[in-house]
C-alpha cells in the first residue's frame, strides 16, 4: 500500500494557487486513475484505489500547510505504513515551473508543510515530488508569491507537469523510486542541451547533403573537385568555365 499525499491550504481563496499544487497532482491523480475523493478522515481529505493493482489513499490534508504533519501522522499510524511507503507532492519555489525533482528522502528545505511532516512522523526518510513554481521576482514578498496564482503563459507548463506527476507516481509504485528519478529528474537546461545537440546535428546533415549534391552538381557539368588547389565554390568553378570559354573565342577571332 502507498499513501500519496498532496500538500496544501484549504479554502476558495487558496485553490489553483502555486502553494496548492500538491493539492492539486492530487486531483489529477484522482480524474486519470478514477479514484474518487469522497471521505473526510485523519484532518485530510481521502480518496481510496487502485493503481496497477497496488491499493493506494489519496490524502489532501486539511490542515494547513504549517500544520500537515498532524494529518500524514494520522494516516501512517491508521493505515501502518512505513514511510517509505507514503509519497509527499509539493511545491518548491527552487525548481522552474514545471519542473519535476523526485527524491527519496531529505530535508525540508524550508518547506513549512514538509518541516512539519518531518517533526510528526519523526524522520526524514520519505519519497516526495517537488514540482516547480518558479522562484519569486525580486520585489515580492514569498507569501504574496507562493500564495498567487500561474499566469495564463505557465498553465500550460503546470498542466502538463501534473500529468507527468501522476505518471511518476504511477512509476514509484511499478517500478521504484530509482526509475522514476531516472526518468522525471532531468533539468530542462539538459533537455534544452539535447535539443540544441540535435538541431545542430541535423544543420551538419543538411550542410553534408548539400555538398553531395554541389559533388553531384559539378560531375553533371564536368568539373571534378580538386580540394587540394583549395576547395572552390560551384559558382565560382562556373565562372572559370565561361572565362576559359571566353578566351577560347578570342583566340578563335
Amino acid at each position: 500500500m502507498y499513501i500519496i499525499i498532496g500538500l496544501g491550504n484549504p479554502g476558495d481563496k487558496y485553490q489553483a494557487t502555486r502553494h496548492n499544487i500538491g493539492w492539486d497532482a492530487i486531483t489529477r491523480i484522482s480524474d486519470d486513475y478514477r479514484i474518487p475523493l469522497d471521505f473526510k478522515k485523519h484532518k485530510a481529505i481521502c480518496g481510496k484505489g487502485y493503481i496497477e493493482g497496488e491499493k493506494v489513499i489519496l490524502a489532501k490534508p486539511m490542515t494547513y500547510m504549517n500544520l500537515s504533519g498532524e494529518s500524514v501522522r494520522e494516516l501512517v499510524d491508521f493505515y501502518k505504513v512505513s514511510p517509505e511507503e507514503i509519497i509527499v507532492i509539493y511545491d518548491d519555489i527552487s525548481l522552474e515551473v514545471g519542473q519535476l525533482r523526485i527524491r527519496k528522502k531529505g530535508s525540508a528545505g524550508g518547506h513549512n508543510g514538509i518541516k512539519s511532516i518531518i517533526q510528526h512522523i519523526g524522520t526524514q526518510d520519505f519519497p516526495r515530488i517537488k514540482i516547480g513554481v518558479g522562484d519569486k521576482p525580486k520585489d515580492w514578498d514569498l507569501a504574496d508569491y507562493v500564495l498567487g496564482r500561474f499566469p495564463k503563459e505557465e498553465q500550460a507548463t503546470v498542466r502538463d507537469a501534473l500529468k507527468d506527476t501522476s505518471d511518476a507516481c504511477r512509476m514509484i509504485i511499478t517500478s521504484g523510486i530509482d526509475a522514476a528519478m531516472n526518468q522525471y529528474n532531468k533539468k530542462k537546461e539538459e533537455t534544452k542541451k539535447e535539443d540544441t545537440k540535435k538541431v545542430e546535428l541535423k544543420k551538419r546533415d543538411i550542410k553534408n547533403d548539400r555538398d553531395k549534391n554541389d559533388k553531384e552538381r559539378n560531375k553533371d557539368i564536368g568539373i571534378e573537385d580538386k580540394k587540394p588547389t583549395g576547395h572552390k565554390s560551384h559558382i565560382e568553378k562556373i565562372k572559370e568555365i565561361f572565362k576559359s570559354a571566353k578566351n577560347e573565342d578570342n583566340n578563335n577571332i
